[in-house]
């Protein structure tokens, strides 16, 4: 079996000690890529220097993360066109909006996260969404985009099964990560029912690792245990949800 995680940031300080015997363990593991994606400019050399690395296991994306949106968005947004221009990305991300701590910059979100989407278009890219308590905002503004549909990944998607439904009608994958291992019902229905062909895996490491790792860093080695639960939600075996999830993430990001 093999495995994607279609999200996680490895380049992050939090591995500095075991990095590699990190990346090692996520091979062995079966997960055989690992996507990165983007926060802000203060990440790019970390990130970059990741992949430049070990690029025959990881791909990047490129773009502002919401919570980095402050007073100086125009100039992380000319840092983030740049790389865009300059290609070797398999995504625009992460992007989206996030009101969860304060809602200040919200309209510098949502222009951001606009203009962001139009760059994905332009070079023909799908995006990685951030959201969190933002759902609707988000929507709205995908609503006044006015696309028949989209191409992207809604990733740890945290919203309720309604909206995760809108979101697959869309044209959106669903990001399901640790969280799903938790006790949540709402994640665990969504995981049941969403047909697994509109389902990625993700660790969002070193965020959010799955139980019985829970509270502790997360990293991409534990993918099968996500997997591992999906499964069992689904009544399916996890080579099922591998060979499905792998293809699905290939597809989504041109992965060959």
């Amino acid at each position: 079996m093999t495995f994607i995680d279609t999200h996680c940031h490895l380049y992050d300080e939090a591995f500095d000690a075991d990095r590699e015997q990190t990346i090692q363990r996520a091979i062995d593991a079966g997960v055989d890529m690992m996507l990165l994606p983007d926060i802000d400019s203060s990440s790019t050399a970390r990130l970059d220097a990741l992949y430049e690395h070990e690029p025959s296991h990881f791909r990047r994306m490129a773009g502002l993360h919401p919570t980095s949106v402050k007073e100086d968005f125009e100039t992380e947004l000319t840092h983030v066109r740049g790389r865009l221009e300059k290609g070797g990305f398999v995504a625009v991300g992460e992007i989206g909006m996030d009101l969860y701590w304060d809602r200040t910059y919200e309209e510098q979100q949502r222009e951001v996260l606009k203009r962001q989407m139009l760059w994905a278009e332009e070079f023909n890219l799908p995006v990685a969404l951030h959201i969190r308590k933002a759902h609707n905002e988000v929507f709205g503004l995908l609503r006044d985009l006015n696309r028949a549909t989209y191409r992207g990944v809604m990733h740890c998607f945290g919203g309720s099964l309604q909206e995760a439904q809108r979101a697959v009608e869309m044209g959106f994958m669903l990001g399901i990560g640790g969280v799903v291992t938790f006790k949540n019902a709402a994640m665990a229905e969504i995981a049941r029912v969403i047909p697994l062909d509109h389902l990625l895996l993700e660790t969002d490491a070193p965020y959010l690792s799955p139980v019985p790792h829970r509270g502790q860093r997360n990293e991409s080695s534990y993918i099968p245990l996500i997997a591992q639960k999906i499964a069992d939600l689904r009544g399916i075996t996890i080579a099922e949800v591998a060979e499905q999830t792998t293809a699905n993430a290939r597809a989504l990001f041109g992965i060959q």
